[in-house]
């Protein structure tokens, strides 16, 4: 019996570490697009966009918006973007080997969006929501008793 709980225990840490993993690869692959769309490119699409929704138009915030796409901006943008992938994959690698630095790191990390997840539940309470706030709670919880069951 008590091989079955380490078993599914091990199970659901190894799928946590697969969907962090997937995570990880999909923040690299936006990083990689924004580096090759490129400023220009972007400003363009985004000012395209922003024409098309009509947003902003009258006060003049189109354009303030666009002037901050800057080559400069893009850039720490692609920064931010590769360092949160590689996070994501060091945390995937660590939970595939069973590592409780990973655990810790990824109870933590998605232990900090609920208070925004609560926050946009409270604010646009559909289906969407609710799910993605009880996986992160699902996957503190899986991580949080990976966590005590290490400490005893």
């Amino acid at each position: 019996m008590a091989t079955t709980v380490v078993n599914d225990g091990a199970r659901s840490i190894r799928a946590i570490a697969l969907f962090e993993a997937a995570k990880g690869l999909l923040a690299l692959a936006a990083a990689t697009a924004l580096a090759i769309v490129g400023p220009a490119s972007l400003r363009a699409s985004v000012g395209n966009a922003m024409a098309a929704l009509h947003v902003m138009d009258a006060d003049g915030a189109r354009p303030s918006l666009l002037d901050r796409i800057t080559t400069e901006t893009v850039d720490v943008a692609i920064l931010v973007i590769v360092l949160y992938g590689l996070m994501r994959l060091v945390e995937a690698w660590g939970l595939w080997h069973h590592r409780v630095w990973a655990s810790w790191l990824g109870c933590l990390g998605a232990a900090a969006y609920i208070p925004f997840e609560l926050y946009a539940l409270w604010r646009h309470p559909d289906w969407l929501t609710w799910g993605v706030l009880l996986l992160n709670l699902l996957i503190v919880a899986i991580l949080a008793r990976d966590i005590a069951r290490r400490r005893r």
